[in-house]
């Protein structure tokens, strides 16, 4: 039963190392590659002007793109506009096409919502980044606490 106990005592902290480093290099490898980018928050997010570095400006940031594109398009999300518009002249006027029927043109507007989705979810998914960090993290300690207690009890048997 000792060697047992000093055995996972062992493994625990073997396993308990691993996460608490993993857990390390994805927070560090989270926080070099969004500080590369040099995003600052703009005047009207909810953290204004300071930089995009951690789960709290990274949800900012994504928040504000997603208000500032449903200001662009009428607050409209990608679905709710149609693909294409009549296509109007210089006086705002449709354009008619040979059968007598709206010409059409590409929804521009609607395109937006392809880089904004795009951005946020690149900033949602930093955020999820520090959430599995801070799950690894806690779970390393657990193991490193479970090692310390298997070390106790072989003491006793």
């Amino acid at each position: 039963m000792k060697k047992m106990l000093l055995a996972s005592s062992f493994l625990a902290i073997l396993v308990g190392l691993v996460l608490l480093g993993s857990g390390v290099w994805g927070l560090t490898f989270t926080y070099k590659n969004v500080a590369m980018e040099n995003i600052t928050t703009p005047d009207d997010a909810s953290i204004p002007s300071v930089p995009v570095r951690g789960p709290f400006t990274l949800k900012a940031q994504a928040d504000i793109i997603r208000e500032h594109t449903l200001k662009i398009t009428d607050s409209k999300t990608f679905a709710e506009m149609p693909r294409q518009i009549p296509k109007l002249d210089d006086n705002g006027k449709q354009i008619l096409g040979e059968d007598s029927k709206p010409a059409m043109t590409a929804n521009t507007a609607r395109d937006i919502w392809i880089t904004a989705t795009t951005l946020i979810t690149a900033l949602n998914f930093g955020i999820f980044a520090y959430a599995f960090f801070a799950v690894v993290f806690l779970l390393g300690l657990f193991s490193i606490w479970a090692s310390i207690i298997f070390y106790a009890l072989s003491g006793k048997y």
